[in-house]
């Protein structure tokens, strides 16, 4: 059977909602929304992450790369590199990124 979860039932801060898939789902997911500067600050995964950037640029640090990256856009993460992003534009940032693990495993840098 389906399972449907509001997001206000998962939200941890006014700026972010995360599903941990646990013993039954081997999938995460962050659902946020930032303003011009804010975002995750430099850190890695033990798997790749999938970003699907919704709305708004979002300013990507991945490895020693930096890319902006537009509403419409994917981008994905190899595992173990150091990464992060913030809102770069006027825009409310939205991104929905993908974590193929039953829980979010992160280091921060």
């Amino acid at each position: 059977m389906a399972r449907v979860i509001p997001i206000e039932t998962i939200r941890r801060s006014p700026r972010a909602a995360l599903f941990e898939g646990g013993g039954d789902v081997d999938a995460s997911i962050f659902v946020v929304a930032y303003d011009r500067g804010e975002g995750p600050d430099l850190h890695l995964h033990p798997y790749p992450e999938v970003f699907v950037v919704e709305t708004g640029v979002a300013r990507f640090t991945v490895g020693d790369e930096e890319i902006d990256v537009e509403g419409g856009h994917i981008v994905v993460v190899p595992a173990q590199t150091p990464h992060g992003f913030k809102g770069a534009s006027e825009d409310k940032l939205r991104v929905v990124s993908f974590h193929p693990s039953p829980e979010v495993v992160q280091t921060d840098l």
